[in-house]
This record gives C-alpha cells, sequence and structure tokens, in this order.
C-alpha cells in the first residue's frame, strides 16, 4: 500500500492506495499532519512508502517525525518522469503539474491532454500524444479573484464564490459575483477553444477543489475527476520504485 501526501497552498490531502485502487482519501488542516498521517499508518498497516508533492510549507520536524513511520520520497524536477519536459525552467516548476502529467500519460496514453486544475490557483497543462509535456499557464483561482479585490481596494468587500444569477450585476456583490465567476469561466472556454483549434482530438480533465462548483457550469465536453493529482502521484510513485 502506498500513502500519497499532497501539501497545496490551502489544503492538504491524504490518500491511501492499494496499487492503483483509491481505498481512502481525506482532506485535513494543515497542523494535524503528522498525527493523521500516523493514524492512516495504523489503520492500514501494509502501508509501506508515502509521496509527497508539496507546493506548500514542510517543516524539517514534522518530516523527520513522519520518516519514522514509513518511508518517504519527495517528487521534484530530479524525479523519474514518464514523458519529456520541454519546460524551460524545472526547478520552479511545481510538483503538482508534474504529477498532473503523470496522470494524464497514464489514464489517456497516446492522447492530446489538458488538465485544467481549478484550486488556489487556476493551472492548465498540456501534453501532447507523443508524450511530450509542452507547459501551459498560470491563472488566480476563483478564491484569490474575490480576495485581490477587497485588498487591493477600499470599498469592496470580501465574498465567498456564488453562481451569478445574471451576468449583469444589479449591485455591488453581485457585480463582483458575475466578474469573478464568468471571467473565469469564459477563461477556461476561451483557452479550451484556444488548444482544440490546434488540437481537434483533444480531453479535456477538470480538476481541483473548485472543479465540482466549475463543472456543473462550464458549457464543454470535459471529464471532472476530483483525484487526479492523487492519482498522478500514486503512478509516479509506483514509476520511481520500478
Amino acid at each position: 500500500m502506498n500513502l500519497i501526501i499532497d501539501i497545496g497552498n490551502t489544503s492538504t490531502k491524504l490518500a491511501v492506495f492499494q496499487r492503483d485502487k483509491v481505498l481512502k482519501t481525506k482532506t485535513i488542516a494543515r497542523n494535524s499532519l503528522v498525527l493523521e498521517v500516523e493514524n492512516l499508518v495504523k489503520k492500514f498497516s501494509e502501508i509501506k512508502q508515502g509521496f509527497i508533492s508539496c507546493v506548500g510549507f514542510l517543516p524539517s520536524k514534522e518530516l523527520k517525525i513522519l520518516e519514522k513511520s514509513l518511508s518517504i520520497n519527495f517528487l521534484n524536477s530530479a524525479s523519474k518522469l514518464p514523458f519529456k519536459n520541454h519546460y524551460k525552467t524545472p526547478n520552479s516548476q511545481g510538483a503538482d503539474r508534474l504529477a498532473l502529467m503523470a496522470a494524464a500519460v497514464s489514464q489517456y496514453s497516446k492522447k492530446n491532454v489538458l488538465v485544467i486544475d481549478a484550486g488556489s490557483c487556476i493551472t492548465y497543462d498540456f501534453i501532447d500524444s507523443e508524450n511530450n509535456y509542452l507547459g501551459g499557464a498560470i491563472a488566480p483561482g476563483i478564491q484569490m479573484r474575490y480576495k485581490s479585490m477587497a485588498d487591493n481596494t477600499t470599498s469592496l468587500p470580501v465574498l465567498q464564490k456564488q453562481v451569478p444569477k445574471h451576468s449583469i450585476g444589479n449591485s455591488t456583490n453581485a457585480s463582483i459575483h458575475s466578474g469573478v465567476i464568468y471571467g473565469v469561466l469564459y477563461e477556461i472556454e476561451g483557452v479550451v477553444n484556444e488548444y482544440q483549434n490546434k488540437y481537434s482530438d483533444l480531453t479535456i480533465i477538470l480538476t481541483g477543489g473548485d472543479a465540482d462548483f466549475l463543472c456543473k457550469q462550464l458549457k464543454i465536453s470535459i471529464f471532472a475527476n476530483p483525484y487526479f493529482l492523487l492519482e498522478g502521484l500514486n503512478f509516479l510513485l509506483e514509476f520511481n520504485s520500478n
């Protein structure tokens, strides 16, 4: 069994895998990582190794405690990858984006795949049918857009995401919701259209914390998979172990 740990900017996710099957997933508070890992290792005694993707912060003290429970490896630019990485600055590349591309290779072999990860940021990553990872784009996520308007103005409030009733907002709050949500939807649809113009057989995957919220409103053919990143990490752990 494998324990997968995804330390993001705003949340940490844990997943237990038996080969390629997800047995358990859990989203936890950042400060409870050590306790949650220890509990999972006790519950699933067959866990032998762990794999960490970290775009947030993991104190060395916590890592040392984790390493007492199981063998831990990190995904980074030096990890063996099942695709050709054409990114020009691999040392600054988020481990989460590598994991997403690994999942694309594992599950959609020989296809052109665009993966959209809607989390703190919205990332767009593309891998072609010959397993060439060409890069993509990084944009502010939904909550970041709400927060940035409040932080950088004197009168706009901080709002939680909400589906606008109309595209034309008839109040300040309604206008903010329209600007943020429709802005994200139009952005995603525009990016997808750009890729489809070049790759007519494009497969589109939507994942991340806001995937379910967005999937219900997008008017494009798309596969939503909340575990795509975790599945990619598990695949990479097995790929590097073998």
